[in-house]
């Protein structure tokens, strides 16, 4: 990857979040990893995820600090900068205010493999982090993060959000996204009554490994992407 890639993988990224509706005005963001070294590639303040541009990205150093672009970092680079320092095998990572996220980690219920998108933790609870519920302001809380986090793909922020990873951009995104999309899954189940039907371990880790192998993770990314693009048909 070179870093213009990295630029325009983070702008993908961000507009791929927007259209799977994980907008929150200006706040939220997508990170990639500078294949320099030097830092992250991230949208500057300010921006709403479906206005990012390459000219409105920064290039934010390990330190906090702005090389490239302009203004000064978000609060919560310490998210990103954090979780990629912590997982040198990462290349993107993800934090949103994905709504249903907010609001079934409100329920300190546990995330059951009731759906296809639940199997993504294979039959085990999505990760929390605990330590805050205000902004992931300062390098100990990414320190903090990234330990609540350890090798899941995404975790809940209660009182705030979500963080989704992946050693690919796409499946970072689409880890946000599935994640997501399980919480709502959950949500509406138990606005009907109690859930009584759901994968049990076994069947979950054998979903997980049939339902989100790499090709179906860039298969999802891509039809995001086309719908960011408003290439795809009408219903």
């Amino acid at each position: 990857m070179t870093p213009g890639q990295a630029q325009r993988l983070t702008v993908e990224a961000s507009h791929a979040l927007a259209a799977a509706g994980q907008g929150d005005m200006v706040w939220g963001h997508a990170a990639v990893r500078d294949p320099q070294g030097r830092g992250i590639w991230i949208k500057a303040p300010g921006w709403g995820l479906e206005e990012v541009r390459e000219d409105r990205l920064q290039l934010v150093h390990w330190d906090a600090t702005v090389l490239r672009g302009s203004g000064s970092p978000h609060k919560e680079c310490h998210i990103h900068l954090q979780l990629l320092t912590a997982s040198p095998e990462l290349v993107c990572t993800v934090h949103t205010h994905a709504p249903a996220a907010v609001a079934f980690a409100a329920l300190g219920t546990r995330l059951l493999p009731l759906s296809h998108e639940g199997a993504l933790f294979g039959g085990e609870d999505v990760p929390r982090f605990r330590a805050t519920g205000a902004l992931v302001s300062t390098p100990q809380l990414g320190k903090a993060l990234a330990t609540d986090l350890g090798t899941a793909p995404a975790a809940l922020l209660p009182k705030h959000g979500l963080v989704g990873v992946g050693r690919t951009v796409p499946s970072a995104v689409m880890h946000a996204v599935l994640l997501e999309r399980a919480c709502a899954a959950q949500l509406r189940a138990a606005a009907a009554g109690t859930v009584r039907i759901h994968s049990g371990r076994a069947e979950a880790r054998a979903k997980r490994a049939e339902c989100w192998p790499d090709s179906q993770l860039e298969a999802g990314w891509h039809y995001l992407l086309r719908r960011a693009a408003g290439t795809l048909p009408p219903p």
